[in-house]
């Protein structure tokens, strides 16, 4: 298939534009290469993928020296002149929507870039996919951040998500009811994945992990919110990427025909829509997570324990029900696995 990756500079995007590449499906990536975090980890990702920086222009397509099937764009999805031209220019048969302004804390002050990339852009992303008869599914990311203030856990795709607690969630969530309509009105098959506390190589600098391996090996001390008592279901970059390509690659988003509009179930509708959680189904507590870090580097964390942040939420747990069933998805990696392959490339990236 011809598939558009969005995102493909960033951390997930990375992975799943060279995992389809070598399933040898045609891959256009695009990126705004963005400075929310340092653009120098972007570029790695991209020459890691072949795209040859130096020779990278806006909006022209870059061909990758390891993969002949795979170019990059660098285009903003917010950009409605650029995304129409994008999808008049390629005849896309499937979408993988990762692109999206990142970040829990940073939504709350700075509002107004969430609603550029992943309303707008999102909404670009949608009419591409009205106005291309070819796509024959739109998988799209989502987040466990969309459960808020639920905390009937573990967290299923079945219950009610309408209470967020930061705009990125409300956005988010925003995503998967503008997918809904689109589904609806035009049939439009889509698939949405609530990712659940993504880590591993090539990972975002903002993230809790990275920012308490870079401190613990400089001997900085690490901030703990609600003085440790939280937990996250922490998912493995490649079984996140293993659930996205089985999804993607898979039977597209169907109509339940069981669907009631009297009792409705917020994962399925009579329209060709549906959701997933995908995590690792085994939360961590958070102390547990640094202890593991710690074991990885050699060196004791510095701790400064702190209270409750806005936006935050107390514990993630994805019910894994639907995914395992329907597309016989397994997580394989266990934290101590993960933390220490993040580490052994962290301390490789930056030469320590």
């Amino acid at each position: 298939m011809k598939i558009l990756v969005t995102g493909t500079a960033g951390f997930i995007g990375f992975y799943v534009a060279q995992r389809l590449a070598q399933l040898q499906h045609e891959v256009v990536g695009v990126d705004n290469i963005n400075t929310y975090y340092d653009i120098a980890l972007k570029h790695g990702r991209l020459q890691v993928s072949g795209i040859t920086m130096d020779t990278l222009q806006e909006n022209q397509p870059l061909y990758s020296t390891l993969y002949p099937n795979y170019c990059f764009i660098k285009l903003d999805i917010s950009d409605r002149t650029q995304m129409e031209q994008l999808f008049s220019n390629h005849k896309f048969d499937a979408v993988c929507h990762l692109a999206a302004q990142a970040g829990v804390r940073y939504s709350i002050t700075n509002p107004y870039d969430y609603a550029l990339s992943n309303l707008s852009g999102f909404l670009n992303i949608l009419e591409g996919c009205r106005n291309t008869p070819s796509i024959r599914h739109l998988v799209y990311a989502s987040s466990s951040s969309v459960y808020g203030l639920n905390s009937n856990t573990p967290f299923s795709v079945h219950h009610g998500a309408d209470h967020p607690v930061s705009l990125y969630a409300a956005s988010k969530k925003s995503n998967e009811m503008m997918a809904h309509s689109y589904s609806h009105l035009y049939q439009i098959p889509t698939t949405g994945l609530r990712f659940f506390t993504v880590y591993g190589p090539w990972g975002r600098p903002d993230m809790a992990y990275f920012k308490f391996a870079d401190a613990i090996i400089n001997g900085r001390p690490i901030d703990v919110y609600n003085n440790g008592d939280m937990q996250r279901d922490f998912t493995y970059v490649d079984d996140i990427v293993e659930g996205i390509i089985r999804v993607l690659l898979g039977t597209p988003a169907t109509a339940n025909p069981q669907w009631d509009s009297q009792h409705p179930d917020p994962a399925t509708s009579s329209a060709p829509y549906r959701l997933y959680n995908i995590g690792n189904s085994s939360p961590v507590k958070l102390m547990k997570f640094i202890e593991a870090l710690e074991n990885s580097i050699g060196k004791k964390a510095i701790i400064n324990m702190l209270p409750m942040q806005a936006g935050d939420v107390l514990s993630t747990d994805a019910d894994m029900t639907d995914l395992e069933q329907q597309f016989h998805y397994q997580p394989k990696t266990d934290i101590q696995t993960g933390i220490n392959r993040f580490v052994e490339w962290y301390k490789k990236f930056y030469a320590i």
